[in-house]
């Protein structure tokens, strides 16, 4: 019997997680989000699904299985099924604006930001805001989607000639370019809602990545692994908490102009930094395995 469901988008990126599964000996089936489904029927593919559908999707599939996705785990959840990150985390993770107001209402610092529907609302948003600023799409990933501009000119320029980043939901966020200390973010890695380990990225800006592609020869982006101070550990367990986030990244990085650390970004598309023994000395895996292991049994109980 398959204990685990794996639904699965970009073709490379979980090739650990599968030998993991593999030398664990976990029985599951791992495939794409492909074909139909029947909201009228309440089969399920396995007592567990795990979803690991990227919002950076959208930059390799016009046709992406972003909406489809959410819309599918919701009805497995229905019917039955354990979603580890299911429908209501992946519409958060969707949202980049809804990950924002969710930080702030922990009382959490975040970039100073307006989010619009509307291009002919952009330049007045911006009215409000320093420059340099920067315009994202509220749904990408790995740094797509995202344009900056130094000054009222450059942007209105963009504006006439349609120059503006485009979001698939046609949402946008005006928002304070945040000048990070020394050039890094921080990466925390969270599990079961629980502090996992910690990563400073040297080379991405304040701009999404994906940890999984930074180690690639000839990538520009350098990782360490750090022990960030408990205040911020325990800041990332309340933003996976508060989302009910089984397995995620939070990333934030220090405001160069005050200390301040500012929260920006809500990742559940976890794939776990490339070369893990090399950059942390343990594979995440192995913990990532263990946790799968306990809900898939638990689901039998």
């Amino acid at each position: 019997m398959i204990e685990l469901a794996i639904l699965y988008e970009h073709p490379q990126w979980f090739a650990p997680l599968f030998a993991a599964l593999d030398n664990r000996g976990i029985n599951y089936a791992a495939f794409g989000p492909e074909g139909n489904w029947s909201p009228g029927y309440g089969a399920i593919p396995a007592p567990v699904v795990f979803n690991r559908i990227a919002m950076s999707s959208v930059t390799r599939e016009a046709e992406h299985p972003i909406f489809h996705t959410m819309a599918l785990l919701d009805h497995w959840r229905r019917s039955g099924a354990r979603v580890i990150n299911g429908a209501d985390v992946m519409a958060i993770d969707a949202s980049k604006a809804r990950q924002l107001a969710l930080i702030a209402s922990l009382g959490l610092a975040i970039p100073e930001t307006r989010v619009v529907h509307r291009t002919v609302d952009v330049e007045p948003a911006a009215a409000t805001l320093h420059f340099p600023l920067v315009v994202k799409a509220n749904v990408g990933g790995v740094g797509a989607g995202i344009v900056k501009f130094d000054t009222p000119a450059d942007l209105h320029r963009a504006v006439n000639e349609r120059g503006l980043p485009k979001s698939v939901d046609g949402v946008l966020l005006v928002q304070d370019y945040v000048p990070a200390r020394d050039g890094k973010i921080m990466r925390i890695e969270t599990l079961d809602r629980e502090y996992l380990y910690a990563i400073e990225i040297a080379g991405g800006g304040a701009f999404d990545l994906c940890p999984a592609d930074a180690c690639v020869p000839g990538s520009p982006i350098a990782m360490t692994a750090i022990e960030p101070d408990r205040g911020l550990i325990e800041a990332a367990e309340r933003i996976a908490g508060d989302m009910k986030l089984d397995v995620g990244g939070v990333e934030f990085m220090i405001d160069d102009r005050d200390g301040t650390p500012r929260f920006y970004d809500i990742n559940a598309l976890s794939n776990f930094v490339a070369k893990p023994l090399d950059v942390l000395g343990w594979d995440p895996h192995d913990k990532l395995v263990d946790f799968l292991d306990m809900v898939t049994a638990n689901s039998f109980v």
